[in-house]
């Protein structure tokens, strides 16, 4: 049987990578196009990575970086006259390996360059909505414009949550959602299942680290200040920004940290099965990977809730907290406090969350899922 070529438009993160480990390689040739020229890759599963790819036609012009940031609209209309730009490699690489599919993982960096080639409607189209691509860009006007041209223009769509189905639908896409699947495309959390401590043995409170233009870590490690915690209490601070880690060192608190990167996937998993409380808290995001591994681990969840996507999966005061204000430290403070006193709902939902989170991460599950919703693609090509 002739295998179907599926080209993946993504950034190299650690959630596309096991994406990847999902797709039947009997079914498909996987080709990689590494749109932010990173170069070459370690994958645990076989494809053809298109790298190295932004060449030169004429030398460097003075002056031309600060163009490309100052002038974004500018640059890129002498952008092709200057070097090889993502859309016209993306039609030689069309060309040459005769791409059957086209999938796109994130709006700005992976769909945005190539809605001239997604207008002409060479090959089918599925983009996968990440994190804040529509919730957040949608309220800027110079993104919306975007977003709203390329989704009346893509075929099929693939979400974390049903948030941005309907949101997506809203911006004008008139295609098909093909499934709604976990960013990383699922986990094998038998595997991990050793990891898991009884619930009268934990005694941390683990926090996400990221404070940038979403995350709001720094503001929950403000709140566990104010609380002055009782020694039995033990507070971790992972993929921590500086930003975090500058403030702890500085107020002198005895907090573990661990930088972005610092640990191993593994080791985030562990970590959480040994946690009373896992907190994440942001101002936008999709449906967020570490709430999933953080449940299917037994940490009872603390998580800001954007949009009410964090709301599809958790019940406010039963099986998780729902963040009404992110940005407010007195909030959380009372929030960590009033959970703190009444560790019962924690011991209630502990079953309860560990089976959730396996049944949302399920790897076997959203394999089937992954590879179906690809099938359905070459089905409709076929008529």
């Amino acid at each position: 049987m002739k295998k179907t070529n599926l080209l993946l438009i993504a950034i190299p993160s650690i959630h596309f990578k096991r994406w990847i480990t999902n797709i039947d390689l009997d079914k498909f040739n996987i080709y990689w196009f590494d749109i932010l020229n990173k170069g070459h890759q370690y994958f645990k599963t076989d494809i053809i990575q298109i790298t190295d790819w932004q060449s030169r036609k004429i030398a460097y012009i003075k002056g031309e970086y600060l163009l490309q940031q100052n002038f974004p609209f500018l640059f890129n209309s002498i952008e092709t006259f200057i070097r090889i730009t993502a859309n016209e490699k993306l039609n030689e690489i069309v060309n040459k390996y005769s791409i059957d599919i086209i999938h796109s993982f994130e709006m700005q960096n992976c769909t945005y360059p190539f809605l001239n080639f997604i207008q002409k409607k060479k090959t089918f189209w599925i983009y996968s909505c990440w994190g804040s691509d529509l919730f957040y860009y949608q309220n800027l006007p110079k993104h919306n414009k975007k977003i709203r041209n390329v989704l009346k223009n893509i075929d099929y769509l693939i979400t974390d949550n049903k948030r941005d189905q309907n949101l997506a639908r809203n911006l004008g896409f008139k295609g098909r959602n093909l499934a709604i699947i976990p960013g990383g495309g699922g986990l094998c959390t038998e595997k991990y299942v050793n990891l898991i401590k009884p619930f009268k043995d934990r005694n941390t409170i683990i926090v996400k680290g990221y404070n940038h233009n979403f995350g709001r870590g720094l503001k929950v490690v403000k709140a566990l200040k104010k609380l002055k915690l009782d020694e039995s209490y033990k507070i971790v601070v992972f993929a921590s920004h500086n930003i975090i880690s500058n403030y702890v060192r500085d107020n002198k608190l005895n907090y573990t940290i661990y930088h972005r990167h610092e640990l191993l996937h593994e080791e985030v998993l562990k970590l959480m099965g040994n946690s009373l409380i896992y907190i994440g808290n942001s101002i936008s995001d999709g449906m967020p990977n570490t709430l999933l591994e953080a449940l299917s681990m037994g940490a009872f969840p603390i998580q800001s809730n954007p949009g009410n996507v964090t709301a599809e999966i958790i019940t406010d005061n039963k099986n998780g907290i729902l963040i009404k204000d992110p940005e407010c430290i007195t909030h959380l403070e009372v929030l960590i406090t009033n959970l703190l006193e009444n560790k019962i709902v924690m011991a209630n939902a502990f079953f309860e969350n560990i089976i959730l989170g396996e049944k949302i991460l399920d790897k076997q599950a959203n394999t089937k899922l992954i590879n179906d919703a690809y099938e359905e693609v070459i089905k409709q090509s076929c008529l």
